[in-house]
């Protein structure tokens, strides 16, 4: 009878521990991990146009974008750099949007240089939007092994113009992406690393071609690259204006940008980035208008 008791008991004890173990297992692998991506904004001029480099409303919309995509945590940093830098801590990539030419926040120290090479250097990712991609010869070299390509003075190209984009590489990025009309701000001739190594062009844009491939190279506006030590990067160079966000195809690209480089697994539809108009409008940081330029005095 004890035997019979004690073996019952053993079964009994099998049969809860053998539970527990499977729904541990199935907790485990049902939960994804949490990737934490950190927006920073750069410094946002209070004198000038509404909308226009306007980082901060920027970073409020890509936080709303990222975090209807599950299991996604955003940190949102205004005026180009984090003054509590524990926020770097498990950051599986980082979003700088911010004025170019040696005004970008990160590279206005060693320490940050070297804060953001550490983070390279353990794969975290990276994207560059607009301006950021102009860098100062000092830092072109570094900043080119990070992010692809880069922007240089005497080298690249910029300007306003109109264009349309149509059609989209085959890539995680481009899924769900739909074609777009508008006049942006652009950086092309873009400065990219040897042999283009590990980089995939996915919009093109100049006056003369518009949109096209035809352009080839030289007329890359955005692109993804694959970093040969690991990780992942991406670049979207226009963006001017807060207005450009009201174009889906537009956001589902740089949406989907963001997720790819910290490493979420895109469906084929893209990320969702569905926003209103009234709710791009209410992000808007109040400015001061730029005084107006003097007339010009009439000949006497």
């Amino acid at each position: 009878m004890l035997d019979r008791f004690a073996c019952a008991c053993c079964v009994v004890w099998f049969s809860i521990a053998t539970l527990g173990l499977r729904q541990s297992c199935c907790s485990a692998a049902e939960t994804p991990i949490a990737r934490k991506i950190v927006l920073v904004a750069g410094e946002t001029a209070k004198i000038d146009v509404s909308g226009h480099h306007d980082y901060l409303a920027g970073c409020q919309c890509l936080e709303v974008l990222l975090q209807k995509t599950p299991y996604v945590e955003t940190v949102r940093v205004s005026d180009g750099w984090p003054t509590d830098e524990s926020v770097w801590d498990g950051a599986r990539s980082v979003v700088f949007y911010t004025d170019g030419g040696g005004k970008q926040a990160f590279l206005s120290s060693p320490e940050r240089i070297a804060k953001l090479q550490s983070m390279i250097d353990v794969g975290v990712g990276l994207v560059l939007i607009h301006q950021a991609v102009d860098l100062p010869d000092q830092h072109a070299s570094r900043v080119q092994g990070w992010i692809g390509g880069v922007y240089m003075k005497n080298k690249s190209g910029r300007g306003h113009w109109d264009s349309q984009h149509i059609s989209f590489p085959d890539h995680p990025i481009s899924r769900g992406v739909t074609s777009w009309k508008i006049n942006d701000g652009w950086l092309n001739d873009i400065q990219f690393v040897p042999e283009k190594k590990g980089i995939t062009p996915l919009v093109w844009s100049s006056k003369e071609y518009e949109e096209s491939r035809e352009g080839l190279d030289g007329h890359v506006v955005a692109w993804s690259y694959n970093r040969p030590a690991g990780g992942r990067s991406f670049a979207f160079t226009g963006l001017d204006a807060h207005s450009a966000w009201e174009r889906a195809g537009l956001r589902q690209l740089v949406t989907n940008g963001v997720l790819w480089t910290a490493g979420v697994d895109l469906p084929s539809t893209g990320a969702p980035c569905a926003i209103e108009k009234t709710d791009l409008d209410a992000m808007l940081t109040p400015r001061q208008p730029k005084p107006a330029k003097p007339a010009a005095k009439k000949p006497v």
